[in-house]
């Protein structure tokens, strides 16, 4: 079976076929640089990183170029808030973001450009969308998109142009000559700093003092880093309109011809049922999160679902994702795995790589993964150990050494915790079966779950 995708532009799961045999170009919007990364952030990062991992095991040769926003008004506005330089802001919370998705074992891109070094690239799709007859100057100064003018504009929200202009998310006229019209080249205004401006002149341009507008900074980087047509397009759902629509718009109208042959989304994060936002209170960073369930945790949490799914994010979920990864580690406890290469045509293997052929299904990929586990404890084979962590790792689980995973977190030091367990074989031995019963619970009630086994007691955290 080969490799199929949901396609938001066909809304339809088609085959995947690269442009270039072997190799796959792929670009997702990434973060807009002015606060800590939240756990909507780590989803859409998540997902993107099993596309990457599994393009990967499937033997492509991937090009993935995650870009940064590091100038935009919420930028600017924090900057200025804490009087330090729009720099010092953005390489700051670049910094933390590399913390916080490193902590989640999710791989770096292959390129990661920041906006600001593509200035002069975003001033020349503009003049070339001037040239076109796409672009013009407001009566504000800004340059700006006329969306009328390109003929496939609302392709990807399946929208026509009436009903997006009656949608309450098109921004009032603004010095447009129409309403969906968005902005291409924000003109400089007095109160701005002076970092957050550039002279289009001495980039051979005449616009004027400003700064580039949101939508165009990932047309020219994704341009500039991976041609003017590309095998896929990512971000989040709630990037589809306007972002998405806004990049056909200019890409296509600069270069005339596709941007992007598949245009992926993920799904939102929703807390208690409840879209997660400021406003409702309900919003966790990735360190808040962190703080109370480990990595490996909450990248079981996420890859639990679908990615284009709603993830609906409660202490519960992550305690019961908490207790299921443990059933795993568990395994690869009590059977030390070999080191294997996986055979595709093993069944177990095979039933993976058709889930995440699946357009990335790795919540039918991780009901395999129990399926070997199970398997693993019944048979006690170190090569379906083996196997089990071999497949976890397409998905970057199961990695850890089983024991530190399943005694993470102990109240008691692992050499106080072998006496006890020392002391109790000796009571059992000795037939003090009330002295081994009451050292169990003393265990338990440190949170020290024992385990018996023919090859001897082993000990966990109790979840």
């Amino acid at each position: 079976m080969s490799l199929r995708i949901y396609n938001t532009l066909s809304r339809a799961v088609e085959d995947f076929s690269p442009i270039v045999p072997g190799q796959v170009r792929m670009y997702v919007c990434g973060m807009t640089i002015y606060d800590l990364c939240h756990i909507g952030h780590a989803r859409m990062m998540m997902a993107f990183d099993v596309v990457h991992r599994w393009l990967k095991v499937s033997g492509y040769q991937v090009t993935y170029v995650r870009n940064i926003t590091d100038i935009d008004d919420k930028i600017i506005k924090r900057a200025v808030e804490r009087g330090i330089t729009i720099r010092a802001l953005t390489d700051e919370m670049i910094q933390a973001m590399h913390q916080d998705i490193g902590a989640l074992n999710i791989e770096p891109p292959t390129l990661e450009p920041r906006a600001t070094d593509y200035v002069p690239q975003m001033l020349a799709m503009i003049g070339t969308l001037e040239k076109k007859g796409l672009a013009y100057r407001g009566s504000g100064g800004d340059m700006n998109y006329a969306v009328r003018k390109f003929p496939g504009y609302g392709k990807l929200s399946g929208k026509s142009l009436d009903e997006l202009r009656a949608g309450e998310r098109v921004a009032v006229l603004e010095g447009k000559d129409d309403p969906l019209d968005f902005v291409l080249w924000k003109s400089a205004k007095e109160t701005e700093p002076e970092d957050a401006k550039w002279d289009s002149a001495a980039l051979g341009h005449d616009y004027g003092k400003g700064r580039p507008g949101w939508h165009i900074e990932c047309s020219a980087m994704s341009c500039a880093t991976l041609g003017e047509t590309f095998d896929i397009h990512g971000g989040g759902a709630d990037l589809q309109f306007p972002h998405h629509e806004n990049e056909i718009a200019q890409s296509e109208g600069a270069n005339g011809q596709p941007l992007a042959h598949f245009w992926v989304h993920n799904g939102f994060v929703r807390v208690d049922n409840e879209k997660m936002s400021k406003s409702l209170g309900n919003f966790f960073t990735i360190r808040e999160v962190l703080e109370k369930y480990d990595a490996e945790t909450v990248r079981f949490f996420i890859l639990r679902a679908h990615y284009r799914s709603a993830l609906n994010y409660s202490d519960a979920h992550l305690d019961d994702a908490r207790n299921a990864l443990k059933r795993l580690y568990t395994a690869l406890d009590l059977v030390p795995p070999a080191t294997v290469k996986i055979d595709w045509a093993d069944s177990f293997a095979a039933r993976f790589k058709a889930a995440m052929d699946e357009d990335f299904g790795t919540p039918e990929a991780m009901a395999v993964l129990f399926d070997l586990a199970g398997e693993v404890n019944r048979t006690g084979s170190d090569e379906l150990a083996g196997l089990l962590k071999a497949l976890g790792a397409c998905l970057g689980l199961l990695q850890a050494e089983p024991s530190a995973y399943l005694q993470a977190g102990a109240r008691l030091d692992d050499a106080a915790i072998q006496a006890l367990i020392m002391q109790r074989a000796e009571a059992k031995q000795a037939k003090e079966f009330a002295i081994a019963d009451r050292i169990r619970t003393e265990l338990l009630e440190q949170g020290i779950v024992l385990k018996d086994s023919p090859q001897g007691t082993t000990w966990e955290v109790k979840s």
